[in-house]
């Protein structure tokens, strides 16, 4: 009897393709992503396309809804503004933790954002941003707050995609994480605390 096996890597390849152009803003909010398309464009069969799909959607970056294409998922400006209410506290609670203390990831999430080339997709800034701030939460050593920061992963991957009209010149970015790492890292806890913050009161281009 032969089983058959799943194409796991055809899946991961045409999943990474696609996140690759949500998070780089090529496909709009909204936008959607009939299977049929897809299996055409990207020369694989239907069902590897469903999954790749459905890895998205557990991912929060599509949506889909019965009988009908998955789409890019909206999260609008009042979305955001819920999402920096609830990462506050939460990184509040990471700042309070790590001041006075580098993080070696933070760091080298940083390093790679800095070399990334000035046409790299701004999916790779999302990344490498996503990865800092992550790498920060990690290092303060708490399961349930990293586990409750997980949750907001694909609004805050999302609301990142908003940040290239804003962060035109990269430099600024990068500039930014720098002073936010060093900050935390001198301490104490207040001005640790008061950085973080200010990091996160900031506009998301626009509506």
């Amino acid at each position: 009897m032969t089983i058959p096996l799943r194409p796991v890597s055809a899946v991961n390849a045409l999943a990474d393709a696609l996140r690759r152009r949500v998070l780089s803003g090529e496909m709009a909010p909204g936008t959607a992503l009939p299977e049929q398309e897809l299996s055409a464009q990207y020369g694989v069969a239907r069902p590897t396309v469903r999954e790749a799909l459905a890895v998205l959607v557990h991912e929060g970056l599509l949506k889909r809804e019965r009988h009908r294409s998955a789409q890019v998922a909206e999260v609008t400006v009042a979305d955001l503004e819920d999402l920096m209410f609830v990462r506050r506290p939460l990184e509040d609670l990471m700042a309070t933790a790590l001041a006075g203390r580098r993080v070696k990831e933070a760091d080298d999430a940083l390093s790679r954002m800095a070399a990334l080339p000035g046409d790299a997709p701004w999916s790779d800034v999302v990344a490498e941003h996503m990865a800092l701030h992550e790498a920060l939460i990690v290092a303060v050593g708490s399961p349930r707050l990293e586990r409750l920061y997980s949750t907001l992963a694909a609004e805050t991957r999302l609301g990142l995609v908003r940040l290239r009209s804003v962060y035109a010149d990269r430099d600024v970015l990068v500039a930014e994480h720098e002073e936010l790492l060093d900050t935390i890292g001198r301490g104490p806890v207040e001005s640790a605390r008061r950085a973080v913050a200010a990091h996160l009161d900031h506009g998301w281009g626009e509506p």
